[in-house]
């Protein structure tokens, strides 16, 4: 007969070893534990038998035991939890709900990363490949970045390698310079619709976002004007150049008079330049409005990762004066550098025919799928109105009086079909609803069949009331 207090023991020494080995590591055999512990074979394995029905262990014939992964702690009441955290600080509303709609199956005319088609995957191979090459590929690098990235994005864009600060991408650079340029309570504009990223940032700050409508020809002029004198706001939030959500251009004829009203404020201008490298074949994108700036009031923010891949998170800010010292040490604070294999990767793919390969590709692709969407929109949902896109990713579409962007959202989804509700792009109330479409994720032939499924969605949600 088996003693179960032997069981007990022989079960509680191989708990031990299981917490304190590694998982996958292969236990002793049955016999060395008969000798370690000195008891029978049954012993041994019955013991094992608990084990692996606690999924502590796994046999494998012929093999032998091995220890499983770790079983789930579990949790007990965390409502104290509620007590000693309070009102939280962080602000994700829309910035979830974006990447929820990135990650459904279906239509795709919520996300706005490149599909796999068109994302530079197999150019970023070979890159990668050669950046891990390198000599001093895992080395610390300087915490601006490598002199060569800084350099390619100054030619690019105007400015002198020492005002180039590389980041992980456009949304830690926008917290870096949010924070570093206003303390918590302080007013900051946003020309509207904006990316609800940049209002996240804003409100987790404890800043308070001030909404400056536009129209398709970007900010309104004599409404900055006005927010600026009821708010005394230091720092104007804008996309001049295809705008998210609604594509808008900041005219030529109001970029001199936008930049006088923010000198005349002494306020700075964060320029989120996301779609710097999203235009249209063949039609190239205004200059940064920092090239307009002789005072260094525009800090521009660019990113590489919109035009190559969403897990290339490498971009830059270009600033100049005192303000880029305190973005550069907020960067510092934040994440010490960019990784440099990752800057070097950026560098390969950059400085070679590759660049040039992916720049013609995407916009060849996005000038037919906003084609396509126009068109499908035109003729399936003639009851709503947008602007045309002339570059970037996205058409912001109003709609019909009375119907509710969620439910429209909701239905489209249900449908098979992925949208953004067009609340979260928004500051305060709004006169229409509307949705954010984008084509960046979608291929042109699959587009009217989205918008006819759109169409029933909005057609389910109007007749609902919603």
């Amino acid at each position: 007969m088996v003693n179960d207090s032997s069981i007990d023991r022989v079960v509680n020494e191989l708990r031990r070893l299981a917490e304190i080995g590694a998982v996958g590591e292969k236990l002793p055999s049955t016999r060395a534990l008969q000798q370690r512990l000195g008891v029978g074979p049954v012993t041994v394995q019955r013991a094992l038998g608990r084990l692996v029905a606690e999924g502590r262990l796994v046999t494998r014939p012929g093999a032998g035991t091995f220890i499983s992964a770790r079983p789930a702690v579990q949790v007990g009441d965390t409502d104290w939890q509620q007590v000693a955290l309070g009102p939280s600080p962080v602000h994700s509303a829309g910035v979830d709900t974006i990447f929820q709609a990135a990650g459904a199956t279906g239509f795709q005319l919520g996300a706005g990363y490149l599909d796999a088609s068109l994302r530079a995957d197999g150019r970023l191979s070979v890159a990668v490949s050669r950046a891990a090459r390198r000599p001093d590929a895992w080395a610390s690098p300087p915490t601006a970045g490598l002199a060569e990235l800084r350099s390619w994005f100054g030619r690019l864009l105007g400015a002198d390698p020492e005002n180039v600060l590389v980041t992980a991408g456009s949304q830690g650079a926008l917290s870096a310079a949010f924070r570093a340029i206003l303390p918590a309570g302080q007013p900051v504009l946003f020309s509207t619709p904006t990316y609800p990223g940049a209002l996240a940032v804003a409100r987790s700050a404890g800043l308070i976002p001030i909404p400056v409508p536009g129209d398709h020809d970007g900010i309104r002029p004599e409404l900055l004007r006005s927010a600026f004198a009821r708010s005394s706001a230091r720092l104007l939030v804008i996309q001049p150049t295809y705008a998210n959500p609604d594509g808008s251009v900041l005219a030529a004829s109001r970029r001199a008079e936008v930049l006088e009203i923010c000198r005349a404020a002494g306020a700075f201008v964060i320029e989120d330049d996301y779609a710097r490298w999203l235009g249209f074949a063949r039609t190239p994108p205004p200059p940064p409005l920092s090239q307009d700036d002789d005072r260094g009031q525009v800090i521009t923010i660019v990113s590489l990762t919109k035009i190559l891949a969403p897990s290339l998170r490498v971009g830059a800010v270009i600033a100049r004066g005192p303000v880029m010292s305190r973005i550069a040490a907020m960067r510092i604070v934040d994440d010490f550098f960019v990784s440099r294999p990752l800057q070097h990767t950026a560098i390969e793919l950059v400085s070679g025919p590759a660049w040039a390969a992916q720049l013609r590709s995407v916009g060849t692709a996005l000038q037919q799928r906003a084609a396509a969407l126009v068109g499908a929109l035109t003729q399936h949902l003639p009851e709503c109105s947008f602007t045309a896109p002339r570059g970037g990713v996205n058409i912001f579409l109003r709609l019909p009086t009375g119907v509710d962007d969620l439910v429209v959202a909701r239905e489209a989804g249900r449908l098979g079909v992925a949208v953004l509700p067009g609340r979260y792009f928004t500051i305060g109330e709004q006169a229409g609803a509307h949705l954010r479409l984008s084509y960046a994720g979608i291929r042109a032939e699959e587009i009217p069949a989205a918008v006819r499924l759109l169409a029933e969605a909005l057609r389910t949600a109007a007749g609902s009331g919603g």
